[in-house]
């Protein structure tokens, strides 16, 4: 597992979903904020739908106001960095606190979501889609 304890009061864990790739940092110090790349969660998030899947392992372990969360995320689209993001955080948040690993197994957190997009085959106009048949 990619997580790795940064110092005594920072936590840090690498997530994964679909092409996107989030590095996270968790800050028991310091003002509770929450920044991705660079801004604000609310301004990289337009979604609400994202803002609520980034915030799950948050609000399940009842620590949304406890940390200063830093998270940079690379590759993929809005949809899959909100996963990796929650992958990250899940795994930061084992280890700030181990006794959270059951209740984050059992809601499907520390899963990582194995689904990749199926590359384009020769002959084919995607990776699936062939050409209109016609009886000739």
């Amino acid at each position: 597992m990619a997580a790795k304890k940064a110092s005594k009061s920072t936590f840090y864990a690498t997530g994964r979903r679909k092409e996107a790739t989030a590095r996270v940092w968790l800050s028991a110090e310091g003002e509770k904020s929450f920044s991705v790349n660079g801004s604000p969660m609310a301004e990289y998030f337009s979604r609400e739908t994202s803002r609520m899947i980034v915030n799950q392992p948050l609000e399940l372990s009842k620590m949304t106001d406890k940390f200063q969360i830093k998270a940079s995320v690379t590759g993929g689209g809005h949809s899959g960095q909100a996963g990796a993001i929650r992958l990250g955080i899940s795994r930061a948040l084992l280890q700030y606190q181990d006794s959270l690993r059951p209740s984050l197994r059992r809601t499907g957190l520390l899963t990582r979501d194995p689904r990749e997009k199926e590359r384009k085959k020769f002959g084919r106009k995607g990776a699936r889609r062939s050409f209109q048949f016609t009886k000739r």
